[in-house]
């Protein structure tokens, strides 16, 4: 195997997720300045990549829970609708995404009412410069998409305390008592995010996940291991890749099986229906790809059991990358697009 080089330390990162979250938590509760949630008829996300995830989350875990529409926006314009009865989170790791920022200013000046949750930079001044609460991310955490755990579980907290998400705080503990039991399989020899690491080399992972909480989960592992194993990787969600995608495994099985491996990540809360659909497709990719494999979450409720996936898909792509011996923290190629990009 390749010497172990992780020079920002998201081995341990990954491993602190549960204290993470705990973390945010009680800083969450100590923000000040929040609107009242008895004026608020609509909440908006606005973030990119490691960031933007984190509404996704909330989307698909509280949105159906919320008295008011929860939308998600990774771009540089937020919805025409943004005004004073409008909760906008601003979701930016370093506080210099351009397309979060623009888009923020889009929203504050239509009247939209701020939180934003960064760790500063030119986010973090223009909220002071409006007076909007700002929600601070742990110095400790390496990298945006090591930072899911303090990225969302404070807009959860935030909506709990407005009266618009109710048990959130509840919710978060049953999350961290599962990733604490997950963390004790994953960080020992042989354990089986590492194990499937090795049934990957040199191929390129397709997830496939049940539903909206199976779907999400299937991107964060594409975008992991995009970021952490400079892997290409793809995601779908079933039953959606029923009406279309399933169709494009009808030909090129002797090309598809050495390239492609499937992994399905599965969790309690899939609909009958999906469950079937699994169980009918299974058969006819297994001629197609190289290997299928299966994931399996645990935990109480549904926010436990997607960051439970999303748990052992970080691991996974970490060791990913140090069986190819890359370094799975800096991403210089993002760098470089930024660079470029810059004024």
């Amino acid at each position: 195997m390749a010497e172990v080089v992780d020079s920002l330390g998201m081995f341990e990162a990954a491993a602190a997720f549960p204290e993470q979250i705990e973390t945010a938590i009680t800083t969450a509760h100590t923000v000040e300045g929040l609107p009242d949630g008895g004026q608020i008829d609509n909440v908006l996300v606005l973030g990119m990549g490691g960031s933007g995830v984190s509404g996704d989350l909330l989307a698909h875990i509280a949105g159906p829970f919320m008295p008011v529409p929860v939308v998600v926006v990774k771009g540089y314009e937020p919805p025409s609708y943004v005004n004073e009865r409008t909760l906008v989170f601003a979701m930016s790791f370093s506080g210099n995404t351009e397309e979060t920022i623009e888009a923020v200013s889009t929203a504050a000046n239509a009247g939209g009412r701020v939180v934003a949750v960064t760790r500063g930079g030119a986010l973090g001044e223009a909220c002071r410069s409006w007076g909007a609460p700002i929600i601070s991310i742990a110095d400790d955490i390496p990298q945006p998409r090591a930072g899911l755990g303090a990225l969302a579980a404070p807009m959860m907290i935030v909506l709990e305390r407005l009266g618009l998400f109710h048990g959130a705080e509840g919710w978060l503990r049953f999350a961290v008592d599962q990733l604490k039991v997950r963390r004790d399989k994953l960080t020992v020899a042989g354990n089986p995010a590492e194990r499937l690491a090795d049934d990957l080399a040199r191929r390129v992972p397709i997830m496939y996940g049940g539903g909206g909480l199976g779907g999400l989960a299937a991107m964060r592992w594409k975008t992991e291991f995009n970021e952490n194993s400079r892997s290409p990787a793809f995601a779908n969600t079933n039953p959606e890749l029923c009406h279309n995608e399933i169709a494009g495994w009808g030909q090129n099985g002797d090309l598809t099986r050495q390239v492609f491996a499937l992994i399905n990540l599965r969790h309690d809360f899939e609909h009958p229906q999906v469950m079937a659909r699994f169980a009918v497709m299974d058969p006819w990719l297994d001629e197609v790809v190289g290997d299928i494999s299966e994931v399996r979450a645990e935990g109480e409720g549904s926010l436990a059991q997607l960051l439970d996936l999303c748990m052992v898909g970080t691991f996974t792509s970490l060791h990913l990358a140090v069986r190819e011996g890359i370094d799975p923290g800096p991403v210089p190629v993002l760098d470089e697009l930024k660079a470029a990009l810059a004024p």
